[in-house]
């Protein structure tokens, strides 16, 4: 993964472009993965874990109401986290993540392996959904941060 990592950092050097992120399930991941990088400094603004309800609501503002109606793992929450992020950072490239890593968590509508990514560009914003199928934790945090730094590969 460091290979990716790498490339993707070094076109957002080549660019001049300024990314944050805020994560959930992944935990810092994304952001571990980015600054793993030398050089990463000169792009990445900074990185929020909102693992809690409450840590989204404070930190991220996302709508204690949003969050009842649709949960804390859905594309309107994501959404919310991304579009706030953006504010708060002012980074050019904002990415969200939020998911049900399991073991234990999940339910029939929202299975252990489901997970929103949210990226913006500008006025340009994704929300894409992965049901990853290894129901394993670390995979499913992995495969989020790989998935994660796909989309900012396309983004750029």
């Amino acid at each position: 993964m460091f290979k990716t990592v790498k490339k993707v950092i070094d076109s957002l050097k080549s660019r001049k472009i300024t990314i944050s992120v805020a994560e959930s399930c992944t935990g810092g991941m994304l952001a571990q993965a980015i600054t793993s990088v030398n050089g990463a400094s000169k792009i990445f603004r900074f990185g929020i874990v909102a693992y809690s309800n409450e840590s989204k609501i404070k930190y991220l503002k996302v709508p204690f109401t949003l969050i009842k109606k649709y949960g804390s793992v859905s594309k309107e929450c994501c959404l919310s986290m991304v579009n706030n992020l953006s504010r708060i950072s002012k980074s050019k490239i904002n990415i969200a993540i939020t998911g049900i890593a399991g073991p234990k968590g999940g339910s029939k509508l929202k299975p252990v392996g489901l997970v929103y990514i949210g990226i913006k560009k500008k006025k340009k914003i994704k929300v894409i959904m992965c049901k990853f199928k290894n129901k394993n934790r670390e995979n499913i945090r992995k495969n989020s941060v790989k998935k994660s730094l796909e989309l900012i590969k396309d983004f750029v």
